[in-house]
């Protein structure tokens, strides 16, 4: 696994990461719907391939702390503006120093920490179904992860200043990212389903007492 090149680029195709048992189990769990945030004891056992290789890229700490089921089909067929992802889940709110806003989506309860949590972060993405040109492929700005923190405003001008990496995968494939590199996804052109396990990986504790969510239930 080229580590160097995901601390330059900011992305890494992991081909094959997921046997095709474990894409089968992962599909079995996808049953609350796109954008669900997902709490499921049975989940670390089938993604420790993509915890290896997390393990692999930020250091033998690694661990998870949230999970995101993207399912696109041709009902369910979004398009994402270039933007960085922000937020965190912990369990309960404390104060810290640069942690905020706040706020809850699907039960769960997520801030904005400074940018130097997001820095230590890796996002995989875990592909359950294939994803080509025509069925709205992640989009990431290569080197972007090193931009800090982007105004929302900025974001489609300073991606697009970057070579632009167009992420296709088949079944099984990850994709790993540097959490803070501006990605986006358009419409899927020809849709098919697209079934894609987001897991974002930490390899330190929180400060002031709060606490990762984690993935477990």
């Amino acid at each position: 696994m080229d580590a160097a090149a995901f601390r330059r680029e900011g992305a890494l195709r992991l081909p094959g990461c997921l046997d095709a048992a474990r894409v089968r189990a992962l599909r079995a769990l996808m049953t609350d719907g796109p954008g669900a945030r997902l709490q499921d004891s049975a989940l670390a056992d089938l993604i420790a391939p993509a915890t290896a290789a997390a393990r692999s890229l930020l250091g033998p700490g690694a661990f998870p702390v949230r999970a995101v089921l993207f399912d696109k089909t041709a009902e369910a067929n979004w398009a994402v503006a270039w933007h960085q992802d922000r937020t965190i889940v912990v369990r309960e709110r404390r104060k810290a120093r640069g942690f905020g806003p706040w706020s809850r989506k699907a039960g769960l309860l997520h801030v904005a920490p400074p940018v130097e949590v997001l820095e230590g972060m890796a996002t995989l993405r875990l592909h359950l179904d294939p994803c080509g040109p025509d069925n709205a492929p992640l989009k990431a700005a290569v080197g972007s992860h090193r931009l800090g923190r982007v105004p929302a405003g900025e974001a489609a001008a300073r991606a697009l200043a970057l070579p632009v990496l167009v992420c296709l995968a088949d079944a099984g494939d990850v994709w790993a990212y540097s959490t803070l590199i501006l990605h986006a996804s358009e419409r899927a052109a020809a849709p098919s389903r697209r079934r894609v396990l987001q897991v974002d990986y930490a390899a330190a504790d929180l400060p002031a007492g709060l606490q990762w969510a984690g993935i477990g239930s």
